[in-house]
């Protein structure tokens, strides 16, 4: 008898080496995560990494974005309208929510949530 040469890959989570099969997916004994192995690191990296509004459209850098939900502003007067135009976003990898770099007319430079912005 030969060996086998297929071999499975490591577990993304801990890089563990003794993953094994099961159905449709792939086991890690030792932190006991699964995953698919025809859904590849990169893809799945790329659509976590990328910036939705509030109706789940991607956002990119350059965009015009509409705000749609009343947001107080620190300092200010008054707060920021729903329907307020913002032009020429700029988006930020950050680990906290406001992930939106942006000159609002009248308030200055601010970081906005992407959860409360619409693509225009």
């Amino acid at each position: 008898m030969t060996e086998s040469t297929y071999t499975l890959p490591p577990c993304p989570e801990c890089a563990s080496t003794y993953t094994y099969e099961m159905d449709p997916l792939l086991v890690c004994p030792e932190c006991a995560n699964e995953w698919d192995p025809s859904v590849t690191a990169e893809s799945t990296e790329s659509e976590s990494l990328a910036i939705k509004d509030a109706v789940g459209n991607v956002l990119a850098d350059g965009d015009d974005v509409t705000v749609v939900k009343t947001v107080k502003v620190k300092g200010a007067a008054q707060p920021i309208k729903p329907g307020t135009k913002v032009r020429g976003i700029r988006v930020l990898d950050t680990t906290d929510e406001h992930n939106i770099d942006c000159k609002v007319e009248g308030f200055g430079a601010m970081t906005l949530k992407s959860s409360i912005v619409r693509k225009a």
